[in-house]
């Protein structure tokens, strides 16, 4: 790596290998030569046998990876066209094949028809990743499904919850991100041979008028790269509208990943809960106590650029002026990479801060005992009208103590003595005992939380990772620097 000029951090810091490997040059130059080999072998395999040669084809398997990289560059810079660039390096090394390398089709062939089956492939690891971040997640939610914690709306305390009820929220919404990758991995589908326009006429040409070998080209082509299927309509290029629903579905997971980090950050702030912290690792470079819950917070800052790009791919895709514009063609250099990168960094942040998640029941508890007696007054009170009591006179004595227990809280910074004060109070027919089996337990306030995680479980996630399971079988791959 050059220390001289500006390198990616999303490749120098924050990706896996492979997701790297994927959007590499080399991978893409050698999809560009699979690319002319599947039109090659198609175009033999229906009749051009007169044009292409076997030894021809061959020639160009031969050389599908051994890209002579230096002699492209110097095409490049006289033509000033990549394809074209690549096209003649490739026929420098395939003279049998020099001719009919390309043979009647644009450049977007080679470059829809790649970025494609690399849309392909890349959905495939982002799902990978996804599914297994939902798998540790679900071990947490699992865990702590009876779990009570304090509940907060408008991040103020609110009716207890379960530590598990709130990771399964997460997993809903992981799931349904799921669902969008899952919707629109079956619509990437090849660009085929579709000529300059979108209307085949080259191919029309070579084939002399017969609809039915241009059409049998298009998918033949398809089905050598791996791809089932073609777009039935297009232009030059495939449709860009798919681009925006895969970035879409990419940045969901943005999102969704950002708020679990969020929740992370606010809670570790609370003391409920750490992320993965290593036996070294330093929180801060002045404060030596600090343990700062940075792998959140760099997925949540990852996953903001994730959740931005949409717009990039909406502009995009609005710009294409009638069968082709180039001004798409700069912008998806960066877009595409950068979106499935980021979505990489994200899934591999999630599931390492879901896989080593600590969760501090004592520092729960304590917070749910400040607010708990507050919670439980109502039940306090319909306690104290079964013994008799008048309910109104009941509810002002109730609510006479609980403003004074929370100005003492609040100014004085007294514990929460609410429950004391009430078994005080011979207004109330109860004893200490009879207010505390009331109002100690937070079980008794968490409603159906810890059945809902067991159903949800149960009847939605496991079933859902079991459709996966040869995706488990495999090992998260670690990023540069976690």
């Amino acid at each position: 790596m050059s220390r001289d000029v500006y390198t990616d951090p999303l490749v120098g810091r924050y990706t896996s290998r492979t997701m790297q490997e994927l959007f590499s040059e080399r991978t893409r130059f050698s999809l560009w030569r699979s690319c002319w080999i599947a039109l090659a072998e198609a175009q033999r395999e229906l009749g051009l046998t007169d044009v292409v040669s076997a030894e021809a084809v061959a020639e160009m398997k031969a050389h599908v990876d051994d890209i002579n990289f230096d002699v492209a560059e110097a095409f490049e810079r006289e033509t000033r066209h990549d394809v074209m660039a690549h096209i003649h390096a490739y026929g420098v090394q395939c003279p049998k094949a020099a001719g009919i390398i390309h043979l009647g089709a644009t450049s977007q062939y080679v470059v829809c028809n790649s970025d494609l089956v690399i849309h392909k492939r890349a959905i495939g690891m982002v799902r990978a990743d996804l599914v297994r971040a939902i798998d540790r997640l679900a071990v947490l939610a699992e865990r702590h499904k009876g779990l009570a914690a304090l509940g907060a709306t408008h991040f103020q305390p609110a009716q207890p919850v379960t530590v598990g009820k709130r990771i399964a929220l997460t997993i809903q919404d992981l799931l349904l991100d799921l669902d969008a990758l899952e919707w629109v991995l079956p619509r990437v589908r090849a660009l085929g041979a579709k000529g300059t326009t979108g209307t085949q006429a080259s191919f029309m040409a070579l084939f002399r008028g017969d609809h039915a070998r241009v059409e049998a080209l298009d998918l033949l082509v398809a089905k050598k790269l791996g791809l089932d299927a073609t777009f039935e309509v297009t232009g030059q290029t495939y449709p860009r509208k798919l681009d925006t629903k895969i970035a879409e579905a990419l940045a969901g997971i943005g999102a969704s990943a950002h708020q679990f980090g969020v929740n992370v950050r606010l809670l570790a702030g609370l003391k409920e809960l750490d992320e993965p912290f290593g036996k070294k690792q330093v929180g801060s470079s002045a404060m030596a106590y600090k343990r700062n819950p940075m792998r959140s917070e760099r997925m949540c800052s990852l996953a903001r650029k994730l959740m931005n790009l949409p717009a990039d791919f909406h502009a995009t895709h609005a710009n294409q002026w009638l069968e082709r514009t180039l001004d798409d063609s700069a912008i998806r250099r960066m877009d595409i990479p950068q979106a499935y990168l980021l979505a990489d960094a994200v899934l591999g942040l999630l599931a390492d801060v879901a896989g080593g998640l600590e969760v501090h029941p004592a520092a729960i508890r304590r917070r749910l005992d400040e607010e708990l007696p507050f919670m439980a007054t109502e039940e306090i009170l319909m306690a104290a009208v079964e013994r008799g009591a008048s309910r109104q006179e009941a509810h002002e004595v109730i609510r006479g103590h609980s403003v004074e227990v929370a100005r003492a809280m609040k100014e004085d910074g007294k514990p929460n003595d609410l429950l004391a004060r009430l078994a005080a109070d011979g207004r109330l027919p109860l004893t200490a005992e009879e207010i505390c089996a009331v109002a100690c337990d937070p079980a008794r306030f968490t409603g159906r939380a810890e059945a809902q995680v067991e159903a949800y479980l149960a009847n939605v996630v496991r079933p859902r990772l079991a459709a996966h399971k040869e995706l488990l079988a495999q090992g998260v791959e670690s990023r540069v620097r976690v």
